[in-house]
C-alpha cells in the first residue's frame, strides 16, 4: 500500500467514477484501476462497487477513505510546513470564502497582516456557499474558511466568531423604513428577494420563518448578500439580510435596515481540519480576523 494509492482512492471517491478521476489526476483509467486493485488485493475486501453511473466506495471503502483523507490533510500540512522551512520564506495561507467575505470581515485585518507579515502570501479561493468551504477543506493545501456555521461536521473543527442579528433592508420610501424594529409576521405579505439558493444563511432564515410560522417566500434569487441589497435599493423587493460589517458606514441615503430581533442571529466564523496543525501563519491570519470581528 503506498501513498499514491490512497490518493487516487480517495479521488476515486470524491469523483465518483475511474474516468473522472483519472482525467482530474491526469493519468490513464486504466493506470485508477490498478492502484484500487491493489489497495483491494492488500486489505482483502473490495473498496469500491461499480453501479450504471460510476462507483460508490463499500462499507470498508468508506472506513478507508476517512482514514485516508485524516492523514493525508496531516501529512500535505507536515510537508508543506517543512517546505517553508528549507526556503527559510514566510510560506503561503490558504483561505476559502464566499464571494463577499473579504469585502465586509477581512479587509482591515488583511492590510495588517500584510503589514505585519510581509514575507506571507495570502491565497483566497472564492466558493458559492459554506458547503463549498467545507468540501474544499478536504482537499490538501487549504488552511482556513470563513464558513457560516451551522451543525457539526466531520473531521472539521467550527470555531464561532461574530453573531449577525437579520435586518430588512427597505428603501427609504416604504412604510416600514420609519420603524425601529420588524415583526417578523410583517414579512408574510412581503415579497422579498431570496438569499444565495443553497447557501446555509438562506436554510437557516427559512428554518427560522417556519417555526414562527412565517412562509418564506421569494421571486427573485440572487447570488450573494450584496446583490440582495443592491436590489432591495433599487426598488426590487425586500431583502432580509445579515446585519455585514460596513453596510451602515456605507452611503446608502436610499436604503434603511430594520431590526427583524424575531429571528435567531446567524454565526460566522472559521472551519479548519484541526487547529493545532495549522501553520504559525494561518494561526495568525485567523487570530487578525477575529480580533477585527469581535473589538468593540
Amino acid at each position: 500500500m503506498t501513498l499514491d494509492d490512497l490518493r487516487v482512492f480517495v479521488a476515486v471517491c470524491r469523483a465518483g467514477s475511474l474516468s473522472a478521476a483519472a482525467r482530474e489526476l491526469g493519468c490513464t483509467q486504466s493506470a485508477v484501476s490498478q492502484h484500487v486493485r491493489r489497495l483491494e488485493r492488500e486489505v482483502g475486501v473490495g473498496l469500491v462497487e461499480r453501479q450504471s453511473r460510476g462507483v460508490v466506495p463499500t462499507r470498508a471503502g468508506r472506513v478507508l477513505r476517512q482514514a485516508a483523507e485524516e492523514g493525508m490533510s496531516g501529512l500535505d500540512l507536515a510537508l508543506r510546513r517543512l517546505a517553508e522551512i528549507a526556503r527559510g520564506d514566510g510560506g503561503v495561507v490558504r483561505i476559502a470564502t464566499g464571494s463577499v467575505t473579504v469585502r465586509h470581515f477581512m479587509a482591515a485585518a488583511v492590510a495588517e497582516f500584510r503589514g505585519l507579515h510581509p514575507r506571507v502570501s495570502l491565497e483566497f479561493r472564492t466558493e458559492s456557499s459554506s458547503r463549498g468551504c467545507f468540501d474544499a477543506l478536504r482537499e490538501p493545501g487549504l488552511d482556513l474558511a470563513w464558513v457560516t456555521l451551522g451543525a457539526p461536521v466531520r473531521g472539521v473543527e467550527q470555531r464561532p466568531v461574530v453573531r449577525l442579528p437579520w435586518v430588512l433592508a427597505v428603501p427609504v420610501d416604504d412604510e416600514l423604513a420609519g420603524r425601529e424594529r420588524v415583526e417578523a409576521v410583517d414579512l408574510a405579505g412581503l415579497r422579498l428577494i431570496g438569499l444565495p439558493e443553497g447557501s446555509t444563511s438562506r436554510a437557516q432564515l427559512e428554518a427560522s420563518c417556519a417555526e414562527l410560522g412565517i412562509p418564506a417566500s421569494s421571486d427573485t434569487s440572487v447570488a450573494d448578500w450584496d446583490t440582495a441589497i443592491l436590489l432591495a435599493e433599487l426598488g426590487v423587493g425586500h431583502a432580509v439580510v445579515p446585519d455585514l460589517p460596513g453596510w451602515r458606514a456605507d452611503e446608502r441615503p436610499r436604503l434603511r435596515f430594520v431590526p427583524v430581533p424575531e429571528l435567531p442571529p446567524l454565526t460566522v466564523g472559521w472551519a479548519v481540519r484541526r487547529w493545532d496543525t495549522l501553520s504559525p501563519s494561518a494561526h495568525a491570519f485567523a487570530d487578525t480576523v477575529t480580533r477585527h470581528n469581535t473589538a468593540p
